[in-house]
């Protein structure tokens, strides 16, 4: 399995990803423009997780996971609009349907198959779980970019560190240096 796919916010990322295909094919016009964001916004975050890990490049890793978030972000808006647009109400973060929510923890049962919990027939109900879930996935991609940032901060970037062995590389081939081969110093 790929080293992305043990993610914690990647395996939560496809929970949404699923759960907001199902959502949407139950509560929204399959015409409307709604739909089809939402869609986007959903695999975005997802994507750009599983991207952004491949990258050589650290840096380039950092700015697709603010893309992953920023996405995800976009998709929590579209559960907000929903709500209030259906005359829902937004739980507070108190409630203690939101507690239950805030308990799942993401995890494979399978190869590419997480323990997805089962979206409520409720539509109140599911986008209150959708957008909670949402909010843990930012919470997630925030503490993964913060990591990401130390880490470049004690390494260095991708350009950076081909930089250095290009001068090391540059220093031991140098015929003044004492340690080349064909140095007269011997």
């Amino acid at each position: 399995m790929e080293g992305f796919k043990n993610l914690s916010s990647y395996i939560l990322a496809t929970v949404i990803h699923d759960l907001t295909v199902i959502f949407y094919k139950r509560h929204i016009d399959p015409r409307s423009r709604t739909k089809d964001q939402m869609e986007q916004a959903a695999r975005s975050g997802k994507q750009n997780i599983a991207e952004g890990y491949t990258m050589q490049s650290l840096e380039s890793y950092i700015k697709l996971c603010g893309v992953a978030e920023g996405s995800i972000k976009e998709l929590a808006a579209d559960y907000e609009d929903f709500l209030r647009q259906h005359s829902f109400t937004t739980w507070s973060k108190d409630d203690p349907r939101i507690r239950v929510f805030r308990a799942f923890r993401a995890f494979w049962i399978a190869p590419n198959r997480p323990n997805t919990p089962n979206l409520p027939n409720n539509p109140e109900e599911a986008a209150n779980m959708l957008l909670t879930f949402c909010q843990m996935e930012s919470y997630l991609l925030k503490r993964q970019i913060e990591a990401l940032k130390e880490k470049f901060v004690k390494e260095g970037g991708f350009r950076e560190n081909l930089f250095k062995k290009r001068l090391e590389e540059k220093r031991i081939n140098n015929p003044s240096n004492p340690n080349h081969p064909n140095s007269s110093s011997r």
